[in-house]
């Protein structure tokens, strides 16, 4: 990952370690989150059984992707990961949607999109990584993301984000640990780097109203925040409706 000489991203999401670490908390992390992601399949404005190609960026093990493919018996995904470790963990969850998914090395921290990644997409989802990239990456991500697009096609995101009041973030934290005390972002660091990883985790991460700036600000209409629980939240909007040359999805969205 280029960028920032500071930047431990790629460091920490390519290292075995940090995989195997977080592979050994996915399923308990996939069960807490079982109900935004089938939120997010809700949201895009499909019937179950049409066909249309979403990508899911930054997909890690494919845990978004794969709630939208049970929803969508004749959906296909392209799953974008930078980290060869987490697309060989994610190739083997993925299993079950075989032929229906496939993985594509991308970098979000870079505009350099590879051609193995289609010009025009019915839907684009992202979970648990835009947080970790520079607020000039977001803006020009968003652009990019609504480039690609066809018209009425939806971009959905599932992240934390930063309070912008101290005093709501000690409310944040308050009804967390009475929510859910284990939780590992509550708990002391138990190894020498868990302190690099929640530096990381944080370092980036914005308050959500000059997020939501940043969508209507690259061209996307309704825009809202569509589910929010302290703060982990699920935002997006759409690609305009007007024509374009070719598009498939128009004629069904709204």
């Amino acid at each position: 990952m280029t960028g920032d000489a500071h930047d431990t991203n790629a460091e920490i999401w390519k290292s075995p370690a940090m995989i195997r670490d977080w592979l050994a908390q996915m399923d308990v992390r996939e069960r807490k989150r079982s109900e935004q992601f089938l939120f997010i399949a809700q949201l895009l404005p499909f019937a179950r059984q049409d066909r249309f190609t979403f990508l899911d960026l930054g997909a890690g093990t494919g845990a978004a992707a794969r709630a939208i493919l049970k929803v969508y018996a004749n959906a296909s995904a392209i799953l974008a990961d930078y980290s060869p470790h987490m697309i060989e963990a994610g190739a083997r969850a993925m299993a079950p949607f075989h032929g229906r998914y496939r993985y594509v090395e991308f970098d979000m921290l870079t505009s350099d999109w590879p051609p193995t990644l289609p010009a025009e997409l019915d839907a684009v989802v992202t979970s648990q990584c835009v947080h970790h990239l520079p607020d000039a990456r977001k803006r020009s991500l968003f652009r990019e993301i609504l480039e690609r697009l066809v018209p009425g096609g939806w971009y959905v995101n599932f992240d934390p984000v930063r309070a912008s009041d101290p005093a709501v973030e000690a409310v944040w934290r308050r009804v967390a640990e009475r929510l859910d005390p284990e939780a590992p972002s509550l708990q002391q660091p138990q190894t020498p780097e868990a302190p690099a990883r929640q530096e990381n985790h944080l370092r980036y991460m914005i308050d959500l109203d000059r997020q939501l700036g940043f969508l209507r600000e690259a061209g996307f209409a309704a825009v809202d925040v569509y589910w929010k629980r302290l703060d982990y939240v699920i935002y997006g909007g759409r690609r305009d409706v007007t024509p374009r040359s070719g598009s498939r999805a128009s004629d069904r969205q709204g």
